[in-house]
């Protein structure tokens, strides 16, 4: 291993050429990204009533770190295309191969660059892309997206765990106030207690709620105890205000340890969440895709060709297509049940790491 990683000159010169490169080629595609989005949202940024701070701080520090992270494995392939087709339209790898040097042996410092690029990759999508997607989405959901939310409010049931299953009448986002809540426990398949409150208005962290105007039932096989009462009861409640919002990307704001907790919540509660899932398993998968993209770039434009630098990019533009819609594909048939999340999420890298150790084999050696 260590050997693997003793650079020479050769291996100083390829990494400075790739991370360069891919640092460049994020500028610019960010800089057009940016400039589409503001053309798309700028009515929006006129007629709402945010401010500088909410669309540049708020807005679009979340929205670069979101769309680099999104489309970081095309930057990759792209600026392993460019630097490596000026290398061939050179013949710079022509020498370096009548020098002696194998083709395996160029390969190693792509594979370097391409680990610096997956690790960085890695830590944005874990922990702090979704810090930013935090500041992004609030963005959204009050200035742009305003009707997006799908939460219920009326006729609410939720398993609150197994055996705790509650239904709510009406609810009030705006002061979190509950009104004909009616929460049952059951132990195996009999009803153990059952409570009922006119209203429920929630306190603080964590899920402490205030109950007026209540009734608590509880059984003990034909015998049955009531208490009822008109004065407040605070009281832990295994719900919160967030279960009544809901948002189609809400789960990109969450950081994996949170995204894990929200998942074992949702185990609990017998609702799983294939979003969750898909997300939690989306962020590594896509992260090793830039090995698989390097390896794949370097295999394609190593050789000088007729068509030079633009048949190049065009290859490397439709094997990025092919990527993204067999991606969706994935994304597809995980959500329906049709394949495990975790398999799904991988499908695409197995099927492009198969492609990218064949495209290796026939490489010019």
């Amino acid at each position: 291993m260590l050997k693997f990683l003793r650079l020479k000159t050769l291996d100083r010169y390829i990494i400075q050429k790739y991370l360069s490169t891919f640092f460049f080629s994020i500028l610019i595609f960010t800089l057009i990204s940016v400039a589409i989005d503001f053309s798309d949202k700028v009515q929006s940024f006129i007629e709402k009533p945010c401010t500088l701070k909410n669309i540049v701080v708020d807005y679009y520090f979340g929205f670069i770190g979101y769309i680099t992270s999104l489309l970081m494995p095309m930057y990759t392939l792209i600026a392993v295309v460019f630097f490596t087709s000026r290398l061939a339209f050179n013949a710079e790898i022509l020498a370096i191969l009548n020098a002696g040097v194998s083709f395996n042996r160029i390969l190693k410092p792509y594979l370097i660059a391409g680990s610096i690029v997956f690790l960085l990759h890695l830590s944005l999508n874990h922990f702090i892309i979704p810090h930013l997607n935090k500041s992004r989405l609030w963005f959204e959901h009050n200035f742009v997206w305003v009707d997006q939310d799908r939460g219920k409010t009326s006729n609410v049931h939720l398993l609150l765990s197994k055996d705790v299953k509650v239904y709510i009448r009406g609810y009030n986002k705006v002061n979190k106030t509950a009104n004909g809540l009616r929460l049952e426990k059951f132990v195996g398949n009999r009803v153990w207690s059952i409570l009922e409150a006119e209203n429920a208005n929630f306190k603080a962290e964590p899920n402490q709620w205030q109950l007026t105007s209540y009734t608590i039932r509880t059984f003990d096989g034909i015998k049955e105890n009531l208490i009822r009462s008109t004065k407040p009861l605070d009281t832990l409640i295994n719900l919160n205000p967030q279960d009544f919002v809901y948002y189609q990307n809400q789960n990109q704001e969450m950081t994996t340890p949170e995204l894990r907790n929200a998942i074992f919540r949702e185990a609990e509660r017998g609702q799983a969440n294939k979003s969750y899932e898909i997300e939690l398993h989306r962020r590594t998968a896509d992260a090793f895709t830039n090995i698989i993209l390097t390896i794949i770039g370097l295999a394609v434009a190593g050789r000088k060709v007729r068509g030079g630098m633009g048949l190049h990019l065009a290859i490397a533009i439709g094997i990025g297509a092919i990527f993204i819609l067999l991606s969706k594909f994935a994304v597809s048939f995980a959500n329906s049940g049709s394949m495990s999340v975790m398999l799904g999420m991988w499908v695409p890298n197995i099927i492009f790491g198969i492609v990218a150790i064949w495209l290796v084999s026939r490489a010019q050696k």
